[in-house]
């Protein structure tokens, strides 16, 4: 009777998603242990056969980052992003590409999903130019400037998964490295998407980093600016929400930040009564 009660309260969820797009920021934990990059396989392929449209955007930094090392390429990041010249911009390129991008496809096909793996120079999709940080160079470090969507629209159309890597390409032929909750919610606002999640290693938002009982389980848009002005949304969080407040403000139904670290961390936000993480909504 348990087992029959659960699939009874994800029953409304089932029916309010269904056809809808979800736009997944892909990271963190949740990316490197085994045990749980097989859960987030697996919950995004039954989010497919229950009639939800997921769209994968994945980071790699850790990744990057052990590959510029075994290069003996140092690395060195300012204010949180990665300087990144020529030589990083192709060891970059292969990771998420080459490497990152094809794992994840592998195991999404693995766990009964059809998976295509893409980068943002895949039909156009993603066009980018150089961002400036208060007026230092990061090199090939980029900003979306337009989704062309129309390639993820092909996909959709023929029931596959979408799996973008977060690099992008200017009118120039340059190419850039762009962070990837940013990709996220812009690739969420192009696509209409009823939903964003970004998986992270934190629980959610809290008013007391040490406290997880302190999780707010839904903040609005309007609480954003007094939140950050008394520190309670600072450091790395900070580009996250903002990257959320974009994608709400852009059309988007509404934002999750939730912890990857948990099995199952994406059944139990969308199609649970009580969810696990932090909802943001207009």
């Amino acid at each position: 009777m348990s087992k029959a009660k659960v699939l009874i309260e994800s029953l409304p969820y089932i029916k309010a998603f269904w056809g809808k797009t979800v736009v997944i920021k892909y990271g963190g934990a949740a990316m490197t242990e085994p045990q749980l990059k097989q859960d987030v396989m697996q919950d995004i392929v039954l989010m497919k056969y229950v009639g939800m449209k997921p769209v994968i955007v994945h980071g790699g930094g850790p990744e990057i980052t052990k590959a510029m090392k075994q290069m003996n390429k140092e690395v060195k990041f300012v204010d949180g992003r990665r300087v990144t010249d020529a030589e990083t911009m192709e060891i970059t390129e292969m990771v998420l590409v080459g490497k990152l991008n094809q794992e994840i496809v592998a195991l999404l096909n693995q766990h009964g999903g059809a998976a295509v793996g893409l980068s943002g120079k895949s039909g156009n999709l993603i066009t980018a130019r150089k961002l400036m940080n208060d007026g230092v160079d990061l090199g090939f470090v980029g900003e979306v400037t337009h989704i062309c969507p129309d390639v993820i629209t092909t996909l959709d159309r023929d029931q596959f998964i979408p799996v973008i890597a977060p690099i992008g390409r200017d009118d120039e032929g340059n190419t850039y490295n762009i962070n990837a909750d940013d990709v996220a919610a812009a690739m969420a606002v192009a696509l209409n998407a009823d939903k964003l999640v970004l998986l992270t290693d934190v629980p959610g938002i809290l008013t007391d980093p040490k406290d997880p009982t302190t999780l707010l389980s839904t903040l609005r848009v309007r609480e954003i600016e007094d939140m950050i002005g008394r520190g309670v949304i600072k450091g790395g969080m900070q580009p996250k929400v903002r990257a959320c407040e974009r994608a709400l403000n852009g059309g988007v139904g509404k934002t999750h930040i939730i912890d990857g670290r948990i099995s199952h961390a994406l059944l139990l936000e969308l199609f649970t009564d009580q969810g696990i993480g932090t909802e943001m909504v207009v």
